[in-house]
Formats: C-alpha cells, structure tokens, sequence
C-alpha cells in the first residue's frame, strides 16, 4: 500500500482524502514510478469539482517525476534506475503509480525531479502556445494574462527570450514585480486598470500578435480588443468560469481573429509530437532561458489546503507536493 490523494465525490478542497491505495505490479506497456514530486495545477481543481468527470474513486493530479522501479512486457525505452517525468492524468498525487510507458519522457541530468514536476504541464502548454499556435517571433506584441501564474511566468520569460515584447496582466503590486523580474516588459494591474485601454497605450494603439488567455470569462471579450488584424486569440484556460457560446461574426468585426481552444493532450497526442515538446523546454529550462520557480511546496498530506490556496489565488509561478 502507498499514501495517495483521492475524490470519492466532486466538491471543496474537502473532498480531497489522503489514503493508502494499492499499486500492482506493471502490465504490458506500462511502467512503475516511485515518485519525487507532484504537480499542482488548476485542472486538478476542475478534476475535483467533477467539471472533468473520472471514474470515482480516483487518484487525483496530472503531472510527476520520480525513478522507474520495474517495468511491463514490451516496453523498450525504459527500465528500473531511470528518471523520468510525465504529463498523465488524473493519477499523480501519490507516492508510487503505474504510468503507460508512451507517456513517460526520459528527464535530463540538469534538471531536478521537483523541477520536472513543477514544469511539465505547465512548460509543455507554454511551449506549444508560443512555438506552434502562434508562433512567436522577434518583434511580436503579446498579451499575457495571469502573468504571474506557473504558465503565465514561463511565457514571459520564453516570449522574452524570442524576442518579443511582452505584455502581462496580473493581479497586484507584488505579481507585477515578480512577472517583471521575469521578463514582461510591461504589466497591468487588471483590478485597478482597464486592461484594453492600457493595451492600446502600451502598444501606441497597434495593438498585440497574439493574446494568451488562462483566465477565460473575464477576461471575455475584452482579450479581442488587443489583437491587432489578423491577430490570434488563444484561450487555454478558464481559471474565472468558462467563455460562453459567442457570435464568431465578433472575429470578422475586430479584424479577421483568429481564435482556438487547444489542449495539451492535442498537441502532445503521438509519441514524437510528446518527445519534441518537453525536448523543447528542456532546452530552454538546461539553458537557463526559462526558470521554473517552485514557489510553493507542500507534503502530499496536505493536499487541500494546497488547493485553497491555488483557488483563492494565493499562489505564484509552480507548486508542488511531496510524497
């Protein structure tokens, strides 16, 4: 038996309970992981209240890194001593599981398995958004809401490193600081300041590239209003409810917009779109043009109050438990 995190029934972060859970022996095809670390993110939160249902109960969490301790018929690419993180939920918050073998990556030397837990998710979504949905370019305008969120701050600093100038909006004082220290050029104070017409006086009324959006209903359709013609709108997130069914005549008005809803289990579907995704990061992370701060770290016991405190905002950058 090993400590785990399970949702017996939807609800708070009370519905989060911590409990022995039994780990069998690898099939064909999968792996078992003695876990490092565990992400943190707010899908796990949207998982727990049921908008995501799973077959109950079940182990909450959607990213890890730890060593393979055995493996199943017919898997090539690893074996026992190896370390390794991954993107497969939910199933993470828990000292030891099984992992499909497909959906593991091999984890290099340079990087920590608290960093690893800390990235995935996050660094992977970062990745395909400004590398493959619009992919930036030196020069390029770009709007970041929630810039100081773990997704928000690696964006900054990846759109930084690309050379473009980067616009986040954040939610306080201290947020703009530490979105600044890592790499937004500008910030913008959402609750005090109208975002759309600091966008337009930032940008000498150009206007952005591309519009990054965690934040969903509240940032709606506001966003639109910061991309110039021809400009892509990326909503990847719903931290503040979802956007609503919208008249798509909206994006023809405001300029021929583009607008997507992708996912990372899209972009990272086949075995090698996986590889060169978190090959990508781990370049940028090795290099040290992208930082992931591990702001918060929590034993894997205390799972809800890590969860009150990613709702209620009170969280910056990655967090993660220990098992």
């Amino acid at each position: 038996m090993v400590a785990a995190v399970r949702v017996h029934k939807p609800g708070g972060p009370e519905a989060l309970v911590y409990e022995d859970v039994q780990v069998g022996a690898p099939g064909p095809g999968q792996i078992r992981i003695r876990q490092h670390a565990c992400g943190i993110n707010f899908i796990d939160v949207y998982f727990r209240i049921g908008m995501y249902p799973a077959p109950l109960p079940f182990v909450i969490g959607n990213e890890g890194a730890g060593e393979v301790t055995a493996v199943g018929d017919g898997v090539k690419d690893f074996k026992a001593g190896d370390r390794v993180a991954y993107v497969a939920g939910p199933g993470s918050y828990t000292a030891e599981r099984l992992l499909p073998a497909d959906r593991g990556v091999k984890l290099p030397e340079s990087i920590s398995y608290e960093q690893a837990a800390g990235m995935m998710l996050k660094g992977m979504t970062a990745q395909y958004l400004i590398r493959r949905v619009h992919k930036v370019e030196k020069g390029d305008t770009i709007l970041v809401h929630a810039a100081a969120g773990g997704v928000g701050l690696i964006l900054c600093q990846w759109g930084k490193h690309l050379g473009a100038t980067v616009i986040g909006t954040v939610g306080s004082k201290d947020k703009a600081d530490l979105a600044k220290a890592n790499g937004a050029h500008h910030t913008i104070l959402y609750r005090d300041e109208d975002f759309v017409a600091r966008v337009k006086d930032i940008t000498g009324g150009k206007l952005c590239h591309v519009v990054y959006d965690g934040v969903g209903k509240a940032t709606f359709p506001g966003s639109l209003d910061c991309i110039r013609p021809l400009g892509m709108f990326a909503s990847f997130g719903s931290a503040s409810g979802p956007i609503e069914a919208f008249n798509i005549g909206i994006l023809a008005q405001k300029g021929s917009l583009f607008a997507t809803r992708p996912t990372l289990n899209t972009y990272t579907a086949s075995r090698e779109d996986l590889l060169a995704t978190a090959n990508d990061l781990f370049g940028v992370v090795s290099n040290g043009a992208v930082k992931i701060p591990i702001n918060q770290k929590y034993a894997l016991k205390d799972a809800q109050k890590a969860h009150r405190d990613l709702e209620g905002r009170a969280t910056t950058g990655s967090s993660i438990l220990i098992p």
